[in-house]
């Protein structure tokens, strides 16, 4: 992929031959997402190998083939800044690290247009974040759940943003989550490998699919302790899918505890999660590792456990 002006020169794998254009795109352009690219395509902004403008995202990609992708100015973020209190474990002009709390959504969208770490991080950078990701997600090259606590990387300018999102393609970024997961696991430890898309049964959620719709999701898991009918583990996400820890443990027979969408509570449970007043997957992103895209210092981050998850622990230790 080569970079000018404001236009992207992709050239598309070998094995895309038949894709969807979208799809075959965002694999050759990981700094844009598949909806953005879409929505460039629909609009004229993608000229195929002939030159000419190719206005369906749905039609059959080259393989091997260039295509030019122009991608506009960023537009002044409509989003407002909000003087909202985020905890920044790291800094320096290109990128920022953030432990999110839980109940945090990371970018607007429909029914959490303010309140998002996105109107927190406009009032904090003054507007100096990455415009790669469009008006409603500046600087954001990854993101959490809404009910997830835990660290994300925020990219301050455009090369933070392409240099971040080429490790995230490569899936050379260490992330370790913390899950209070139903039920031991047996084996203690094992690998994920399964793909996910969107639930054609309720598009609210994910699924493991056969189908061919899905993208790979590979989880490796290790339980870190068993607890009362329960277990602490952590998950290594060598993939970055949505919801992808919630799912790959639902299908072991190990839902995340207080998973309102993919779990059912235990009535073993039900009293403690009632007293705690836990109404959240028990689920925190604890460990975040990767190469500084502008100096490629290894920066590597740790966060606590958050106490409503602390809390839940000891309920279930004591509760043995």
């Amino acid at each position: 992929m080569t970079r000018g002006g404001n236009t992207i020169t992709a050239t598309l794998a070998a094995d895309a031959e038949g894709w969807r254009l979208d799809r075959a795109l965002a694999a050759a352009v990981p700094t844009l997402s598949r909806e953005r690219l879409k929505a460039l395509i629909s609009s004229g902004r993608v000229l195929g190998p002939a030159g000419q403008p190719v206005r369906d995202p749905s039609s059959k990609a080259v393989a091997g083939a260039a295509y030019e992708v122009s991608v506009p100015e960023p537009e002044p973020a409509h989003n407002v800044p909000q003087a909202i209190a985020i905890d920044i474990v790291h800094e320096d002009e290109h990128l920022l690290v953030v432990d999110k709390p839980a109940g945090m959504v990371v970018h607007p969208a429909a029914g959490n247009f303010d309140g998002t770490l996105v109107n927190a991080l406009l009032h904090h950078c003054a507007g100096r974040l990455s415009g790669i990701g469009g008006v409603a997600r500046p600087g954001i090259v990854h993101r959490i759940d809404k009910d997830t606590s835990g660290l994300l990387v925020v990219a301050k300018t455009d090369v933070a943003h392409e240099g971040l999102a080429a490790q995230f393609a490569r899936h050379s970024i260490d992330r370790r989550y913390q899950a209070i997961v139903a039920g031991v696991p047996n084996p203690p430890s094992g690998t994920v490998d399964a793909p996910l898309a969107r639930s054609s049964a309720n598009r609210q959620k994910m699924a493991i699919v056969v189908d061919g719709r899905g993208k790979r999701a590979v989880t490796h898991y290790r339980m870190v302790r068993p607890l009362y009918e329960a277990a602490l583990v952590e998950c290594r996400l060598e993939t970055g899918r949505t919801h992808q820890v919630r799912v790959h443990m639902t299908s072991l027979g190990h839902p995340l505890i207080g998973d309102p969408v993919y779990g059912r509570t235990r009535s073993a449970h039900r009293e403690l999660l009632k007293r705690l007043n836990f109404e959240r997957q028990a689920l925190h992103a604890a460990e975040l590792g990767f190469i500084h895209p502008v100096s490629r210092e290894n920066l590597s981050f740790k966060s606590a456990v958050p106490s409503d998850m602390q809390e839940l622990l000891s309920g279930l230790t004591l509760s043995g």
